[in-house]
């Protein structure tokens, strides 16, 4: 069972933590983890890219010259696609991109995550993460004086108003509640800062 360090928002020392074999020990599996952000990734996508096929661009009604005769190649629209201002042949069209994974593998991929911030040392657990007011910085101290890097996911056990709000403004670091982790966020950020009770919440949704 792996044990962290847990250090409060001045960066003292707070005792440590055991944390779950399943959720934070697991064996890093690279395959599932591409599978995972390649799905993340694509699910991101709108699918809303359009382009104008011959039937669908304004004019081009009347055939440009006769059929025989002329010298010229034989044309039945100013539309095609060999054309300036002509359709677009085999452009995209709306679609979906969606891809899925059973929830299974989602498990075992958001598993492997993160066990592999918790074996490259970048999981940093906080004892409590709290802003009396809107601060920024307040958490840009707390953030240094944490030692996170410059791009950090800080996962959060609620939703608390002034803390995310002061996140936010920092440049490079993303804020996520506990039940909203995912593969992509976490292998993205060079630093996972979570408060000790977000691991608590992980562990009793995602170990069960």
């Amino acid at each position: 069972m792996p044990e962290i360090k847990v250090v409060n928002m001045a960066g003292a020392d707070a005792g440590t933590m055991q944390l779950s074999d399943k959720v934070f020990g697991a064996e890093v599996n690279p395959s599932i983890l591409h599978s995972a952000v390649r799905m993340y990734l694509m699910n991101q996508r709108q699918g809303t890219q359009s382009t104008l096929t011959r039937t669908e661009v304004s004019g081009g009604g009347k055939k440009p010259w006769r059929q025989k005769g002329s010298g010229r190649a034989r044309q039945g629209s100013t539309r095609s696609p060999q054309w300036t201002h002509g359709g677009v042949a085999l452009g995209p069209k709306p679609r979906s991109y969606r891809v899925s994974m059973n929830k299974k593998v989602r498990r075992a991929a958001l598993f492997s995550a993160l066990s592999s911030k918790v074996a490259g040392s970048e999981m940093i657990v906080v004892d409590q993460i709290t802003a009396g007011e809107y601060k920024t910085k307040v958490m840009v101290q707390m953030l240094s004086d944490i030692g996170a890097a410059k791009k950090t996911l800080v996962v959060l056990p609620e939703v608390d108003s002034k803390v995310i709000a002061s996140l936010q403004n920092i440049e490079g670091v993303k804020v996520s509640q506990y039940n909203a982790i995912n593969v992509y966020d976490i292998l993205n950020c060079d630093s996972l800062v979570v408060s000790k009770a977000a691991v608590e919440k992980i562990e009793e949704v995602y170990a069960k």
